[in-house]
């Protein structure tokens, strides 16, 4: 009972920061009139979904599956191309605040003690354990020639991803699945089209208890993949492909049996993440 009470007063907060302040969708059309707004961002704005389904390749099931990973050699990317995927489904119920709650709540490692007892949070809870992670994670420093920023709001978000990238003319683009639930199989790629840059913004959703996203500059190569696969599912996946070893995983090159610095490493981001690059 008392976890529902804080989460009630929570929302009612948010309630109540909606009044003075623009509805997420007509904010997004308002600022960014010429972008569509990506399924990551829809399915965050959105109150009504509480549990929406994600997909994405855990930790898990590198471990279990390395075709799971998702892992693949730039090279590789090309129309007629054959992946063994699975896209997999996780739960996040994280919606975005409004920006005056949002803004109202502590987001420091410090004030954590105060925020989970704000929102009837167990300190000793999986949920409070994850949230101390993701602030960890927002507290580090920036890789180097890199800038970060954890978006707490829509608002936050846009206004980092298009002043990192200087203009408004922007795309913003994230993984779809046309299908909740897939099995492991045979993908093969119609087409690639790479996404403008040089600079791009990356925002990966992070486990709180509302919406948060850590959004960073990169330098890192993006594409967008059109995929059909052998069960007929269609898909429209967005790569991202580094070729410094920094930002992967190194289970990543433990998968493809390369050494780090090698080749470009590539990976199709879940559907929870998205990529900003300039509309050109």
């Amino acid at each position: 009972m008392a976890r529902f009470l804080g989460f009630l007063s929570f929302f009612l907060l948010a309630v109540g920061a909606c009044r003075a302040a623009l509805p997420a969708d007509l904010y997004w059309n308002s600022v960014l009139p010429n972008t569509p707004m990506p399924s990551a961002i829809s399915d965050a704005i959105r109150p009504d979904v509480m549990a929406n389904m994600k997909t994405a390749a855990t930790d898990a099931q590198v471990q279990e599956d390395p075709a799971a990973a998702l892992f693949f050699i730039e090279k590789d990317l090309r129309p007629g191309a054959r992946m063994t995927l699975h896209f997999t489904r996780t739960t996040s119920a994280a919606t975005f605040l409004p920006r005056k709650a949002a803004d109202s709540i502590p987001f420091s490692s410090a004030k954590l003690p105060a925020v989970l007892a704000r929102l009837s949070i167990d300190p000793n809870s999986n949920k409070a354990q994850a949230m101390k992670k993701t602030l960890h994670e927002c507290e580090e420093p920036a890789i180097d020639g890199e800038t970060k920023l954890c978006a707490t709001s829509l608002e936050s978000m846009v206004e980092f991803s298009t002043s990192s990238l200087r203009t408004r003319e922007v795309r913003a683009l994230s993984t779809t699945v046309e299908k909740e639930s897939t099995p492991k199989q045979e993908y093969t790629v119609a087409s690639v089209q790479k996404v403008a840059g040089p600079t791009l913004v990356a925002c990966h959703a992070e486990n709180y208890e509302y919406a948060v996203f850590l959004c960073h500059t990169t330098d890192a190569r993006a594409y967008t993949v059109s995929m059909v696969g052998r069960d007929g599912t269609k898909g429209e996946a967005v790569a991202a492909c580094h070729a410094d070893a920094a930002a992967l995983s190194p289970k990543a090159f433990e998968v493809l049996k390369v050494k780090p610095g090698t080749v470009p490493v590539c990976h199709f981001l879940p559907q929870n993440d998205l990529v900003w690059g300039p509309n050109k």
